[in-house]
C-alpha cells in the first residue's frame, strides 16, 4: 500500500476514558486516509491509537525504549526494539513526517520540542500550551488538517 505520510502520535500513559475515546477513534481514519502510524510501546494513548488502527486494518510500528517485547500490545504489528531509552523520542520525530499529541509531560513535549525543531506538523488535541502547535478538537479535524498539509 502506498502511504500519504507516517506519522507518529505522543501521547502520556495516564489518560482520561474521554481522551483514550478520541485518540481510539483517530486510528480508523489515520488508516482510511492512508497514513502509517508510529507509535511507542505501552499503554493508554499508545493502545488506543493502535486498536482504532487496527479497526481500520491498518499496519502499526512499535518503537521500543528497551530490548524487551513484554510490553507490546496485541494492536502492534512491527517492532523496533532499540534499548535507547528515552532517546527514541528524537527517533519518533525523525522517523514522521508529521504528529499528533494530546496528554502528557515531560517526554510528550521533548517529542514535541524536536518534531517543531526538524519542522513537522504537529497537532494537537486540545493543546494550547506551545507555540507552533496547530490546534485540534476531534479526529475529523485532525484528519481534514493533516490532508491539508499531505494531499496529493
Amino acid at each position: 500500500m502506498q502511504y500519504r505520510a507516517r506519522i507518529s502520535v505522543f501521547g502520556g500513559r495516564k489518560i482520561s476514558k474521554e481522551d483514550y475515546g478520541k485518540v481510539c477513534s483517530l486510528g480508523k481514519p489515520l488508516n482510511e486516509n492512508e497514513y502509517l502510524f508510529y507509535r511507542k510501546e505501552g499503554e493508554q494513548i499508545m493502545e488506543a491509537v493502535a486498536k482504532g488502527v487496527k479497526e481500520g486494518v491498518g499496519k502499526c510500528f512499535g518503537i521500543l525504549k528497551g530490548i524487551s517485547t513484554d510490553k507490546i500490545n496485541s494492536y502492534i504489528d512491527f517492532s523496533i526494539a532499540k534499548n535507547m531509552g528515552i532517546t527514541r523520542n528524537a527517533l519518533l520525530a525523525h522517523s514522521c513526517d508529521a504528529a499528533v499529541t494530546t496528554s502528557g509531560k515531560y517526554g510528550i513535549l521533548s517529542e514535541i520540542a524536536y518534531s517543531l525543531q526538524l519542522d513537522k506538523t504537529v497537532i494537537g488535541i486540545e493543546r494550547r500550551e506551545l507555540d507552533g502547535l496547530i490546534n485540534a478538537s476531534n479526529e475529523k479535524e485532525i484528519i481534514k488538517k493533516f490532508n491539508g498539509v499531505f494531499l496529493r
